[in-house]
């Protein structure tokens, strides 16, 4: 095998990624190296590319970054007994200690020494990347490659969608990137009365166009009172979906969510943000930080919700080889895209 890889790396302490010839990883007797087919862009990968405050506080410098992937077996530790050369897989992007209290309770999720492929530690834009051979995920024969390239945030989304029972409530996403129309999508797959999902993007909310059986609402031209009057709901949203990481995303949820009701809370935000806590508190409202996914029960879920019907499709909207890597940032950047997709062969 060759010794060497290319592979997009933030080398440099400033905006931007470069496209280097790497030593390819090597891997230890518990990991596994992969062969990338395809890698998706996140929106974490475009917080390193542009070098905020987060990130500069964050990623160590030089490294290679991302964590989107599918892509096959190349080699195996001598102690990998879970899968065998050739096998298709893709890969939970969290590596935990496995040996703290939440870790050790089945709740790995919630590992406070959680370690991010392409964050933390070296990541999967490369042509081969070296991880633990317990974050592998087979891939089923029934998911295209470009859908199992992005199963990392698609697993982000099944993680918010399930985190409450939705099934026959009315339930507001906000949002409309590709991780909030597929949360909008999974309620909906599995029984949620009326789904609203709002933006102040017009071709994010053209995006969800593609899927009749969500509403779109520009939240700048059209009130959720107004919404709700339309569909005759009598006392407001039973269950928020927070997505967009927006303090005014998660205020229209607040006010327009009914007693007792539910918000998950995916979105990250820049910075300190305000809510009327009184609102929360009178209104007796349930909030739940989303972080990730479940190790590994929402990659079970999110493959049966594909075999059952969910239609992905339209979220991916650009494909580039790997070496047109700028222009795919530029284009994401722009926020005139859905999901892209980078090809590595």
């Amino acid at each position: 095998m060759q010794k060497t890889m290319q592979a997009l790396v933030k080398a440099k302490a400033q905006p931007g990624l470069w496209l280097e010839e790497v030593n390819i990883p090597k891997i230890s007797d518990n990991e596994v190296l992969v062969k990338i087919k395809k890698t998706a862009i996140c929106g974490t990968d475009l917080h390193i590319y542009k070098w905020d405050e987060w990130s500069q506080k964050t990623i160590p410098v030089p490294m290679v970054v991302g964590h989107e992937f599918v892509g096959e077996v190349a080699a195996i530790g001598k102690n990998v007994t879970n899968c065998k050369i050739g096998d298709r897989v893709s890969g939970e992007g969290h590596v935990v200690c496995n040996e703290c209290r939440n870790c050790r309770a089945g709740k790995k999720h919630l590992c406070p020494y959680t370690k991010g492929i392409g964050v933390n530690i070296p990541g999967a834009f490369a042509e081969y990347l070296a991880i633990p051979a317990s974050n592998i995920f087979h891939v089923p024969k029934f998911v295209n490659d470009n859908i199992a390239s992005m199963f990392d945030p698609y697993g982000n989304a099944v993680h918010t969608a399930l985190a409450f029972n939705c099934t026959g409530e009315d339930v507001l996403v906000t949002g409309a990137g590709p991780i909030g129309i597929m949360c909008a999508l999974i309620v909906k797959h599995i029984g949620a009365r009326h789904v609203v999902i709002t933006d102040i993007n017009e071709h994010r909310l053209a995006l969800a166009n593609n899927y009749p059986s969500i509403i779109k609402v520009n939240v700048a031209n059209e009130s959720l009172a107004d919404v709700q009057a339309k569909l005759n709901m009598k006392e407001g949203f039973d269950i928020g979906l927070e997505v967009a990481g927006s303090q005014n995303s998660l205020n229209d949820i607040v006010d327009n969510i009914l007693n007792g009701g539910k918000i998950a809370l995916l979105g990250l935000y820049n910075s300190d943000i305000k809510v009327d806590m009184n609102k929360i508190i009178f209104k007796g409202l349930d909030l739940r930080g989303i972080y990730g996914r479940e190790m590994y029960e929402t990659w079970y879920k999110a493959v049966a919700l594909l075999e059952t019907g969910l239609n992905l499709d339209h979220i991916i909207t650009d494909t580039f080889n790997y070496n047109d890597y700028d222009s795919a940032f530029e284009k994401m950047l722009s926020g005139n895209s859905g999901k892209i997709v980078l090809d590595w062969y």
